[in-house]
């Protein structure tokens, strides 16, 4: 018995190493040029992107992902899920629209050799694989396609793209879409990261607490207590009873989904400076129930940074941008945050305070989910 099943699982990888052979073989047929395209966009495991300028990028599905995002950027951050999916909607509705003119073929590749960005797409493969994917062997990663991706058409509504294997360059475009495709593939990694600060509706929420260095009585906390959240002054230890709920409620619905507005990394570094070098104007920190935190310090953002130095008076209104603020993200990332979307959580303490005194509330009641 045992020497049968031996017999079986050997004619078993025999019949598959045949199959992947012919599979092999069979890949540049006739009918390769109309599959430019990659189909089973859901086995893409990752996609690397590289640039002349050396910048490059790894894109990384995480497998069985409990976070917010199912990529990762280089191994350690979390991707924009929307700019991942715009990538992989790309990947698999691209077509040929023609072939590059015979006579056009040397400058185009020169162009294409001088400033192409690589692609390279890495998919779920199997050794096994028949009857339409129902019965699948021996799962493996496996390089599947490089793609270079280079300049505009002239109409730009296409670009030029050579494929590794291929013969000649092609013109590419999605039928449908005005534009070409090039910007879709970028190979610096900030383009790539989430700009999610958290994700954490209020049945998630621990404590939000917000110090105002310059007006340390303006500091509070609002801390959940069972179903409900009660909020404390910081400086006295104070717990308030007769807060606006609505206010709060709005604060803390806020944190469902917040969100910066661009990294910092393009801002000269004396303007940066200059912000940074006095202290913070706000430090927000969010707990969720788990105990995670998060921590966002927020500095005034100069219209001009030699303003700071030129003018007496440092609080002159028309010194500041009205618009953004600088903030760094746990002590990691500077970035810049609008006004409009932390109006309504980087308010003072008197903000939050019902002035009817008739009204007691002494807690923010969780809606059930």
């Amino acid at each position: 018995m045992k020497k049968k099943n031996l017999i079986i699982i050997g004619a078993v990888v025999v019949i598959g190493l045949l199959a992947l052979i012919i599979a092999k073989r069979g890949s540049r047929s006739a009918t390769f040029e109309q599959d430019f395209h990659v189909q089973d966009i859901e086995t893409v495991t990752k996609v690397f992107i590289a640039d002349k300028q050396n910048n490059h990028v790894l894109l990384e599905r995480v497998s069985d992902s409990t976070s917010d995002t199912a990529w990762l950027v280089d191994g350690q951050y979390p991707a924009s899920q929307p700019m991942i999916d715009l990538l992989l909607e790309t990947l698999h509705d691209m077509r040929i629209r023609q072939q590059v003119n015979k006579n056009a073929v040397p400058q185009t590749v020169k162009l294409l050799s001088a400033r192409a960005v690589k692609v390279e797409v890495y998919q779920r493969r199997w050794f096994i694989n028949w009857f339409g994917g129902r019965f699948r062997l021996f799962p493996h990663e496996k390089l599947t396609v490089t793609y270079f991706v280079g300049h505009e058409t002239q109409d730009m509504m296409a670009c030029h793209m050579f494929r590794k294997g291929d013969k000649v360059p092609y013109i590419i475009h999605i039928p449908g879409f005005r534009g070409y495709l090039t910007p879709r593939f970028v190979a610096d990694p900030m383009s790539w990261r989430s700009h999610e600060i958290v994700h954490w509706d209020v049945h998630h929420l621990q404590s939000v607490e917000l110090t105002i260095p310059a007006s340390p009585e303006e500091s509070f906390v609002i801390r959940r207590q069972g179903d409900n959240f009660v909020m404390e002054l910081t400086q006295s230890h104070r717990i308030v009873d007769g807060f606006d709920t609505a206010r709060v409620a709005q604060m803390l619905s806020s944190f469902a989904s917040l969100n910066f507005d661009e990294f910092a990394s393009r801002v000269p570094n004396s303007y940066i400076d200059t912000s940074f070098k006095s202290a913070p104007r706000t430090i927000l920190r969010i707990t969720n129930t788990d105990g995670t935190t998060r921590e966002v310090k927020t500095y005034l953002k100069y219209n001009n940074p030699d303003d700071s130095l030129a003018m007496p008076d440092s609080n002159l209104y028309e010194m500041f941008d009205i618009n953004r603020l600088y903030a760094i993200i746990d002590n990691k990332d500077s970035v810049l945050i609008q006004y409009f979307v932390f109006d309504n959580i980087l308010q003072p303490a008197s903000f939050f305070i019902n002035r009817d005194v008739t009204k007691r509330d002494v807690g923010v009641e969780v809606p059930k989910p």
